[in-house]
């Protein structure tokens, strides 16, 4: 240095042998990559399905509840049932109580609470369509809105009361 043109005597840290190299450290990563991708994959996906239904939720994705919640929504708050099962569906065995109000006559059906604070349960005979027609309603000021998971069918193995109707 400084011209002499000799090298200065002292070795800097980046030049001793002890110093970290990139490339090992890099390869072996990428080898345990490589050497490990089911588990890795078998991690994201497992990790995937326990935040889903956080998100799934905060994105205001389908409230579903189970009939005990039901029926203590329908007892203390007040809650109001509604079927969205088609009319022959309805006939053929509904919960007590329940309206009949089908999918595709919801938005707007007079059957529907004027008190939107009001708990909105809604059943069909598998709880698909339930699910579906509560985002609907929550999207339409329904905030409590919601589901029974299984539908009528877990109504009846609830051994709830269901009764049947005349169709129309």
């Amino acid at each position: 240095r400084g011209g002499s043109g000799r090298a200065c005597a002292c070795r800097g840290f980046y030049d001793s042998p002890f110093a970290p190299t990139a490339a090992p450290a890099a390869a072996a990563i990428v080898s345990f990559i490589t050497e490990n991708w089911i588990l890795i994959l078998v991690a994201f996906v497992s990790g995937a399905m326990l935040v889903w239904p956080m998100v799934n939720k905060a994105a205001g994705g389908p409230a579903a509840v189970g009939t005990s919640e039901a029926v203590r929504l329908i007892n203390r708050e007040k809650g109001v049932l509604i079927d969205v099962g088609e009319p022959n569906e309805y006939a053929q065995g509904h919960a007590t109580g329940a309206r009949n109000v089908p999918f595709g006559k919801l938005e707007g059906a007079k059957e529907l609470p004027s008190n939107k604070a009001l708990p909105v349960i809604l059943l069909c005979p598998t709880g698909a369509r339930a699910g579906r027609a509560a985002g609907l309603l929550r999207k339409a000021g329904f905030e409590k809105a919601v589901s029974v998971s299984g539908g009528n069918a877990a109504w009846r193995e609830a051994q709830l009361p269901m009764e049947k109707s005349a169709a129309g």
